[in-house]
């Protein structure tokens, strides 16, 4: 249970069983937040669901953080789905393209430092991090 929950329902395992690779693993489970964040019209369920996967996400990628392995993405689930809470259209977009962009190149002040977290805080935090700049950038988007 807990693999098939790490993985955002397997969709973490899809590159591995294509290519022999998790390269690129984390945007297949990035991809599951933009229906998810679509379906609910409701920024507060939609919030309290962010909050909900996270927590799902600190549980199932529990043992296996020791390696963080590429296919562990509901990591990735979470962060692109704090980026997207609320916003529609443009900011959407932008907030998406932020929060994937702020952790695959970890640029961003405290990304870096919360991937050094112990355990699966650190395989979680530097996602929500990123996705924290992802939600600032669409806002910005949306308020212009």
């Amino acid at each position: 249970m807990r693999r098939l929950l790490a993985s955002s329902l397997g969709l973490g395992l899809i590159p591995g069983r294509i290519r022999g690779s998790d390269d690129g693993a984390g945007t297949f489970g990035a991809a599951l937040a933009i229906p998810l964040a679509l379906a609910i019209d409701n920024l507060w369920i939609e919030a309290v669901l962010v909050v909900i996967v996270t927590g799902v996400g600190l549980w199932a990628a529990a043992p296996f953080a020791a390696g963080d392995p590429g296919w562990v993405v509901i990591d990735e689930t979470a962060g692109a789905w704090l980026a997207v809470v609320g916003l529609g259209g443009w900011p959407f977009v932008v907030g998406w393209l932020v929060a994937r962009a702020a952790d695959i190149t970890k640029w961003p002040p405290g990304v870096s430092a919360a991937e050094r977290l112990p355990g699966a805080r650190g395989v979680m935090a530097d996602d929500l991090v990123a996705g924290a700049y992802g939600l600032a950038a669409g806002l910005l988007v949306a308020a212009l």
